[in-house]
């Protein structure tokens, strides 16, 4: 028998670190050794291997913000083109509810006096040729949508990449609504003259002009169909934005893949 003097201790356990963590933990002694030992010219000389990529976090870079502006932009375009033709086709504002152009709130009394006297197509009508104006309008505003688009700065862009599902269309709406709406009110204005919105308007007001003891009204017909044909666009184009966010299929390029994956 050995004698207990000569016995080799028995490992007891202790707070040791996994296996699979001791090369990092080596690597880390190493390199504290080296710069702490200044004058020493050995140590400066030391070179170290790439620190192991630690369990758990593999997978792609983090995206550049270059690579983000890109895809974001070219999310908005796709979306622009997407919402100009949804709402641009034939029924586009009269066949879609949630942006269907309605009688100004402010005529409601004209609208009820009169359809009393028997003139309630010539409201019928007037309702109609507003969404029509809006739907021939709506295309020539592509390239509007577009331009803004792609001005756009970084840091504009990285924060709205990580925002909400519509957090592109609103900083889109807040900033170039103005503008947007200078630009558009023009072919609004025109569209409305060929599909007889103003003519209807104005037979409209007419009639109702024309009833006895009645407060004469006026009113902006084209500021208020200019706005709400925006409206209705904002609205289509947020619900494209939410798709490219959030539905693989409606990333139709490598690059919204890539962004939006």
């Amino acid at each position: 028998m050995i004698p207990s003097s000569l016995r080799i201790p028995a490992k007891q356990p202790g707070p040791f670190l996994p296996v699979k963590t001791k090369p990092l933990v080596l690597m880390l002694l190493v390199w504290m050794l080296a710069v702490g030992l200044p004058g020493c010219e050995q140590a400066k000389n030391i070179k170290l291997p790439p620190l192991p990529q630690v369990a758990g976090q593999k997978g792609p870079a983090p995206l550049d913000d270059t690579t983000i502006a890109n895809g974001l932009k070219e999310a908005l375009e796709v979306g622009t083109r997407n919402a100009a033709g949804n709402v641009g086709k034939k029924d586009g504002f009269w066949g879609n509810p949630q942006i269907r152009i309605p009688l100004p709130a402010e005529l409601a009394d004209v609208a009820k006096k009169v359809r009393q006297v028997g003139l309630g197509d010539e409201v019928d009508t007037f309702v109609a040729t507003m969404n029509q104006a809006a739907e021939n309008a709506a295309p020539q505003a592509v390239d509007i949508f577009v331009k803004a688009v792609r001005e756009m700065t970084l840091s504009d862009v990285r924060s709205i990449w990580k925002g909400d599902k519509d957090a592109a269309t609103r900083y889109f709406e807040r900033h170039t609504r103005a503008a947007l709406y200078q630009a558009f009110q023009p072919p609004v204005g025109q569209v409305m003259e060929q599909v007889g919105v103003t003519r209807n308007f104005r037979k409209v007001m007419d009639s109702y002009n024309a009833i006895p003891f009645v407060k004469k009204q006026s009113f902006d017909i084209d500021a208020y169909v200019t706005n709400k044909a925006l409206d209705g666009l904002f609205a289509v184009l947020a619900g494209e934005e939410g798709k490219i966010r959030h539905d693989p299929a409606a990333r139709v390029t490598d690059l919204l893949k890539k962004v939006f994956g």
